[in-house]
């Protein structure tokens, strides 16, 4: 974790409220991001982003900075997601971008050579991506949105990697197939 993150935290953890109102905002959007992509609806994630703070609030004078301070507030966001909606621990368990494009292999000719259509595949691709399961989209948020590692993935998710791996490569197989489905639609027309 950053230096000044770490003292931020350390000010918020003694009871700093200016301290904990930067937290907020260095991670308030991704805390949003994450509830929106698990619940595909704007004011459930609105209130889950706001419970997530307040349990952070309350949390924060027993946290040990032996984990990230993201890895842990992420896992407070999939679990208060979790507990409302049991479908998605269902989705989990079902399951036992370094840059969007590539989510879709370069091999099978999708990546085109003009900003403009690259634009558009990128919003296909998100697109594409929200019609996911909840647990596959939160996986693809927290790898290529995030840039969390496998085991930090698995931490906040409360997965085994091989699940977290298994995850994200059944979301890109899909995303892949849709893709390429659309680009034969592309070429129809």
């Amino acid at each position: 974790m950053p230096s000044g993150e770490k003292t931020i935290i350390e000010r918020a953890k003694a009871g700093d409220s200016r301290a904990f109102g930067e937290l907020v905002l260095m991670h308030q959007s991704f805390v949003y991001n994450l509830a929106l992509r698990a619940v595909n609806d704007a004011r459930e994630a609105e209130d889950l982003a706001q419970d997530a703070f307040i349990r952070v609030w309350q949390a924060l004078p027993r946290f040990r900075a032996d984990a990230k301070f993201s890895t842990w507030l992420y896992r407070i966001v999939v679990n208060l997601c979790y507990n409302r909606h049991p479908r998605l621990k269902k989705e989990q368990e079902f399951l036992s971008m370094e840059e969007n494009e590539e989510l879709i292999s370069r091999d099978e000719g999708i990546i085109p050579d003009n900003e403009h259509d690259r634009r558009h595949l990128r919003e296909c691709l998100h697109q594409k991506i929200n019609e996911l399961p909840a647990t596959q989209k939160m996986l693809i948020q927290l790898r290529y949105q995030q840039e969390l590692s496998y085991e930090e993935i698995s931490e906040v998710m409360q997965m085994p990697m091989g699940t977290v791996k298994t995850g994200l490569f059944r979301a890109h197989a899909q995303l892949r197939q849709e893709m390429v489905r659309m680009e034969e639609m592309e070429w129809t027309r």
